[in-house]
């Protein structure tokens, strides 16, 4: 005789705890969002005593990550977990420091040695963890003896991190470079464990390990939107200028800017990254280099160091009988342009691999 109420009071109970499951979900997002979507990506990595051509026959003895050098790119997203354990195969102790990030809760992976962490010694591991934030141009380095191991023992890679909720320049981005620039005293090339010191002359300089003309041109086509990430891997300053176009100067160090501007020529020093949105709407072949002039010689020839081309797909560059590089062989991804466009992960490439060093 009770059973319509007791049926009610079931219908009405239930509601109500649909209602509480609902608003916790609400309530867990609302404090984490995006947090079902994070991941955690697991990589490995090995340093290892590598012999890199800069131009020509200048080798010069590096630090490299995996055998190449700059290292492989991480590419991961904001909010992701990661975990990269780091093998040291040479002689001399290293650490790893994530230029950038915040390291929240994790300051003993930030990788400076003596104070977040004892460096990793020969033949040791260390498995670095953290949170991938900010979004942004990011990088990597060794933060042991960093005068050395970093402004020429190439001891550095992109670290890229994709925001959750892009803004819309972003979204239309066609063409994505990354260029790392780095000085080098051929003096100490052959004698690792040397050099960084007050008097050093630097006298070769790259763009990606390579100087000019080993480089490689950005090839784009009328139409593109270029994102080119500027990041002072050296010891440095630079004053990078682009022929032929305005940009946006976008974003310093990983961070949009509140107000954009436009140029064509930007100066930036070590550690210092900023992103450029170039429209493509010339098309020709136009140079970008260094405006400091010392850094466009290898050693003590002129035209060479920080030096590169845009070739827009328009222009029949074999025809060209000027033009130096008509007949280049072209090596793709050297900056990172075929790589940015794969699933996120780490990525190598074998336009950076050296030799094994004897």
């Amino acid at each position: 005789m009770h059973v319509m109420p007791m049926i009610v009071q079931c219908r009405a109970l239930r509601a109500r705890l649909a209602k509480v499951i609902f608003a916790a979900s609400a309530a867990l997002c609302a404090v984490s969002p995006g947090a079902a979507l994070a991941e955690t990506r697991q990589f490995s990595m090995i340093i290892e005593d590598t012999i890199l051509k800069l131009v020509d026959k200048q080798t010069f003895h590096v630090f490299s990550f995996n055998g190449q050098s700059p290292g492989p790119l991480f590419h991961v997203k904001e909010g992701d977990d990661v975990e990269i354990e780091v093998e040291n195969q040479t002689t001399l102790p290293h650490t790893i420091h994530w230029h950038g990030l915040y390291q929240r809760g994790t300051w003993k992976h930030d990788g400076v040695p003596d104070v977040t962490q004892p460096a990793i010694p020969p033949g040791e591991t260390f498995t670095y963890r953290f949170k991938a934030e900010p979004s942004g141009t990011m990088w990597y380095h060794c933060h042991v003896n960093v005068n050395e191991h970093v402004a020429m023992r190439g001891m550095w890679g992109p670290f890229i991190i994709d925001p959750k909720d892009p803004p819309p320049v972003e979204k239309e981005v066609t063409k994505d470079y990354i260029m790392m620039f780095s000085s080098w005293a051929s003096a100490w090339a052959k004698k690792p464990g040397y050099g960084g010191v007050p008097g050093d002359v630097p006298d070769f300089f790259t763009i990606n390990g390579k100087a000019y003309p080993d480089t490689q041109p950005l090839r784009i086509k009328e139409g593109d939107v270029v994102r080119i990430r500027l990041i002072g891997a050296g010891d440095e300053m630079h004053s990078i200028h682009i022929h032929g176009h305005l940009f946006e100067v976008y974003a310093k160090d990983g961070r949009p800017l509140a107000n954009p501007y436009l140029a064509d020529t930007i100066l930036f020093g070590p550690g210092e990254r900023y992103d450029l949105i170039l429209r493509a709407d010339n098309p020709g072949i136009w140079m970008v280099h260094d405006h400091i002039d010392k850094h466009t010689t290898n050693g003590s020839s002129p035209m060479g160091g920080m030096m590169t081309t845009i070739e827009y797909e328009e222009i029949p560059v074999k025809e060209q009988s000027f033009y130096k590089w008509k007949n280049k062989e072209f090596v793709p991804d050297f900056y990172y342009e075929e790589s940015m466009k794969k699933p996120l992960d780490m990525h190598e490439s074998p336009a950076f691999k050296g030799d094994p060093a004897p």
